[in-house]
């Protein structure tokens, strides 16, 4: 398996603080998503799950709730700054969670899981297939897999118009696979059916989903969101504070005409993807 010591040094690096501190932001902009991907998990009444990059711990709760007193859940992640956000959450809400620092494409799962569960957990795999392979291992026999993945960047306005408004003001950027690890890595519907089906999985479901993302009540918001999540704040993250500034100057203006009664809304895009062990 291709080593995925890239990925744990960078979300155990600057991007997993960064991250870390945004939990309940990035949350609300997630919001709609998460609701979608619930709803199309079913996750029923007694059922043990497993949420793979269980981040700040929102989508375990959420879970933990749904499957009641006789289901169980556990959450894996591989950033320890993130999962440390996690842990304080289910503390603080007396919940039934397991959380591990873990690296789902190596840990040694047992068959024990109903569901495994992920809200964009699953792009970051430097070997998918075989990732993929070792997380069926956790499944019982009728288990099943269910997650929700980023379709192309130029459908996420989110993360593209950003991007794009600030380009003339960004480092060139380095030739990059598109399939290499990343949040837009299975924008492919048909890699994403490929990948599932070399790992074993049967029954593949690649649903569309359209959606927004919002950005935070204002312009200077979005602004800042911009500069935390998504292509443009990875871009930035090296970039001195003048530069910086001046990236917000040109987004300002850009994102004010997202802004709606709800805030700055952005038209987001999916795969709700399932498929069974």
């Amino acid at each position: 398996m291709t080593d995925n010591a890239a990925m744990v040094e960078y979300w155990n690096g600057p991007a997993g603080e960064r991250w870390a501190k945004a939990q309940d932001r990035i949350d609300h902009h997630l919001g709609l998503i998460t609701e979608a991907l619930i709803a199309f998990a079913r996750p029923a009444e007694g059922e043990r799950v497993l949420d793979i990059g269980c981040g700040g711990g929102t989508t375990a709760l959420m879970l933990r709730e749904r499957v009641g007193p006789n289901g169980a859940v556990t959450g894996i992640d591989i950033s320890a700054p993130i999962l440390a956000i996690a842990r304080a959450r289910v503390q603080a809400g007396l919940a039934d969670v397991n959380l591990v620092e873990g690296d789902a494409s190596i840990y040694d799962f047992q068959p024990v899981f109903d569901l495994v569960f992920s809200r964009f957990g699953v792009m970051f795999f430097a070997d998918p297939a075989a990732a993929f392979a070792n997380i069926r291992k956790a499944l019982v026999k009728s288990g099943r897999l269910v997650f929700v993945c980023w379709r192309t960047l130029k459908e996420n306005d989110w993360a593209r118009v950003p991007f794009e408004t600030a380009r003339h003001l960004l480092p060139p950027p380095e030739p990059m696979d598109p399939h290499a690890p990343g949040p837009f890595a299975f924008a492919d519907d048909e890699r994403v059916r490929d990948i599932l089906s070399r790992a074993g999985f049967r029954n593949i479901v690649v649903k569309p989903h359209d959606t927004t993302m919002n950005m935070g009540a204002t312009p200077e918001d979005g602004v800042t969101e911009a500069l935390t999540i998504g292509p443009l704040a990875r871009a930035a993250a090296e970039l001195d504070e003048q530069v910086r500034d001046k990236i917000r100057a040109v987004l300002r203006p850009v994102l004010q005409r997202y802004v709606t009664g709800f805030g700055v809304v952005f038209p987001a895009a999916v795969w709700l993807v399932s498929a069974t062990a």
